[in-house]
């Protein structure tokens, strides 16, 4: 499962640190959110995880006001 995080669109509302914190928290530096151990590609940070995050990341998926956070099935 791959998860995708547009950083440029986040307002830092919280909501994804609530749905699955140990995924998502808060930056100091900018107030936006950082996907934990997520790449950047361009301007997107992705990681791939395993099946059992699916649900916990779709709430953050979910919740998300403003769209930046995307769950994939991964496609080999």
């Amino acid at each position: 499962m791959r998860i995708s995080f547009y950083k440029d669109r986040c307002i830092g509302c919280n909501y994804c640190v609530e749905a699955w914190p140990e995924r998502w928290q808060m930056s100091k530096r900018d107030g936006k959110c950082m996907l934990i151990g997520g790449k950047m590609k361009g301007k997107v940070f992705s990681l791939e995880v395993g099946e059992f995050e699916r649900e916990l990341n779709e709430r953050a998926e979910e919740a998300c006001p403003v769209n930046a956070i995307r769950v994939s099935k991964q496609i080999d």
